[in-house]
């Protein structure tokens, strides 16, 4: 636990007798904070309603303060808890890691079950030779993969997922992250595209395309044509160079992107590894994009909570290798 945050938190609390803070409550007071609902947050406690109900009556107390307010938008905290969320979360997260104890993982005999969010780009180009690998080396160890929509931040601060693996714009620094790769794009293309014998940027921009991407966490939105910078990679590139792709369909799933630059003559642009998912198949051609593009990133992000634990380094270190050779 660091001195600041120690600071920071007695400055808070100013003269309140230390002794009266139950440590329980800061537990319920990071829960109520995070969601904002004293039904829910009972649920992510396992206790009672009316039990979550009266620890938010003392914390109203112990910091004479109603912490949480009722509008017609649901429970909003007020200012000091907002003030109070960081610092309490991140002494819990570092109380909860100094805690644990040191542990030796067993891979060969362990049944642990691994829960990654992961798109379908990374699902797809990673994880076949994540699986081979532990079906090698562990083999009663199982992967329960869920989708972004499936999981939000809380949920991997929490601990609740073992990892999530996209490409993300934005992070909670309390996060521990690592990048997997670097990945490059390519364009996806019926193989009978008449486009094909002459791709260049005009015909790139002549043609219809499918546009995919599916960054961060939770459930998409949908898009404006006319937005380029929630457009992404490809798009703010054409942008530099005072251009524009006639898209045709979005969708959030990379195999719907390359099916769909088949059957309806779409072109796809595609980070590599997926396009190359198709390159045995003669029904496709893979080009070069007519444009420079930067590069992405594929990172994997996990919980301090999960940071020192034996089973999660093993599988970080797994899935470092198992990218290296895939």
């Amino acid at each position: 636990m660091t001195y600041t945050l120690v600071i920071l938190f007695l400055l808070t609390i100013k003269t309140m007798n230390i002794a009266k803070i139950d440590l329980n409550l800061l537990i319920y007071l990071d829960v109520l904070l995070r969601e904002k609902n004293v039904t829910r947050s009972a649920s992510q406690l396992n206790i009672t309603q009316p039990a979550m109900s009266n620890g938010l009556k003392r914390l109203r107390n112990l910091f004479n303060d109603p912490i949480l307010v009722r509008t017609s938008d649901g429970m909003v905290p007020t200012e000091r808890a907002r003030a109070l969320a960081p610092v309490i979360r991140k002494i819990l997260l570092e109380l909860e890691e100094a805690l644990q104890g040191e542990e030796e993982f067993n891979e060969k005999h362990s049944q642990r079950v691994f829960r990654i969010m992961a798109s379908d780009y990374a699902a797809s180009t990673l994880l076949p030779s994540l699986l081979r690998k532990i079906n090698e080396i562990a083999p009663n160890v199982t992967i329960d993969i869920m989708t972004p929509s499936d999981v939000t931040f809380h949920d991997v601060e929490a601990g609740k997922i073992d990892m999530a693996i996209n490409r993300f714009d934005e992070l909670p620094q309390s996060f521990h992250q690592k990048t997997i790769w670097r990945d490059t794009f390519s364009c996806l293309l019926s193989a009978d595209n008449p486009d094909v014998s002459k791709f260049n940027l005009n015909t790139y921009l002549s043609s219809k395309h499918v546009w995919v991407s599916k960054t961060g966490f939770g459930v998409g939105v949908g898009m404006d044509p006319k937005d380029v910078q929630k457009l992404g990679w490809v798009d703010e590139a054409l942008a530099r160079l005072g251009k524009k792709r006639d898209i045709k369909v979005f969708t959030r799933n990379y195999h719907v992107a390359m099916q769909l630059a088949f059957e309806d003559g779409l072109i796809a642009t595609l980070p590599t590894k997926a396009a190359l998912l198709h390159k045995d198949d003669q029904k496709y051609t893979i080009v070069r994009p007519p444009f420079d593009i930067p590069d992405i990133e594929l990172k994997m992000i996990w919980s301090p909570l999960l940071h020192h634990d034996a089973s999660h380094i093993w599988f970080r270190q797994l899935v470092i290798e198992a990218a290296d050779q895939g």
